[in-house]
């Protein structure tokens, strides 16, 4: 166990490197110019060369990337360069909403998707089963804004059952969250439908039902312990993707996360805040990647990490 940690450490730092290599590289070889985004557009070409001077933007690019990386040791994202404000209190700022939202989309995808996936399943080939497929391919097809848009008038608009936007308590994260749960819903059941053919056609399922077990122990104890695992791994890489935010259910909602912070910085082109953001995206995915993985064997004690 302990040479797998090492092991699996080893390379979510490599992982790390590359995408800080990756990501630093292409936002500084981009036609924007740092220099004249800090110093201002009516700023004269003396104060952006100034400017420039000043922030070391005229030093070679390998130099600029050591000496971001000595400063991402010390665990200094920089500063925003029109916010004027340290990256890390920024994320830090917008990170509650964010795991808020996570969980709660989290949620919802697992409350639809789980229960359909196993549905269709067991009724293979019969109108219950194309009925989830169409709405799984309906679901993973239909663009996040269109999916908010309906959920905003059909219950905060008509019904007055939740506010139209804004950050708060349950009732501002039901919307968010079921507009990310209906989308990823549809991949969870479609997943999970695949996933528990596979295990019921199996011989200890067969034996189970030779046995005279009820067909709800062997599809709830016998397949579904085992067919989960490939869904805990789809939840390691939504951890991930979540906490780089999601820009377009934010914008609508007017959710204060991590994927709105994101747009902002895209369109004014803040480099910082950018990289900071990608970095954490890749740091939430190896690390839930290797919690997926140290699940696993509590999960299904024949699976051994060497």
């Amino acid at each position: 166990m302990v040479r797998y940690l090492a092991r699996r450490i080893l390379q979510a730092v490599l992982i790390l490197l590359g995408v800080a290599a990756v990501t630093f590289a292409l936002l500084y070889l981009v036609p924007a110019d740092p220099a004249r985004i800090i110093a201002g557009r009516s700023a004269t070409h003396e104060a952006v060369a100034l400017v420039r001077q000043e922030m070391g933007f005229d030093r070679p690019l390998a130099v600029r990337f050591g000496a971001y990386m000595w400063r991402l040791a010390h665990g200094d994202l920089g500063r925003s360069y029109l916010q004027r404000t340290d990256v890390t209190t920024l994320l830090l700022s917008r990170l509650p909403a964010t795991l808020w939202l996570l969980f709660g989309a989290i949620v919802c995808e697992l409350a639809i998707g789980l229960p359909a996936g196993v549905i269709a399943s067991v009724r293979q080939g019969r109108v219950a089963d194309r009925g989830v497929m169409t709405l799984a391919f309906v679901g993973v097809s239909i663009p996040q804004f269109v999916v908010a848009i309906v959920l905003l008038y059909v219950f905060a608009a008509q019904l007055n059952w939740f506010p139209i936007g804004g950050y708060g308590g349950f009732d501002h994260l039901a919307l968010p969250a079921m507009t990310l749960g209906i989308l990823g819903a549809g991949w969870y059941s479609r997943m999970m439908r695949s996933s528990m053919l596979e295990v019921l056609s199996q011989d200890y399922v067969r034996t189970a039902r030779a046995k005279g077990a009820s067909e709800w122990r062997v599809v709830l104890i016998h397949a579904l312990r085992n067919a989960i695992l490939p869904i805990i791994a789809m939840i390691g890489l939504d951890i991930g993707t979540f906490m780089a935010g999601t820009v377009v259910v934010e914008s609508v909602y007017g959710w204060p996360g991590i994927g709105q912070l994101t747009w902002q910085a895209i369109q004014q082109d803040d480099i910082p805040i950018i990289m900071a953001v990608t970095l954490l995206a890749a740091v939430g995915i190896v690390l839930a990647n290797l919690l997926v993985d140290m699940l696993a064997p509590l999960i299904d004690p024949r699976i051994q990490l060497r």
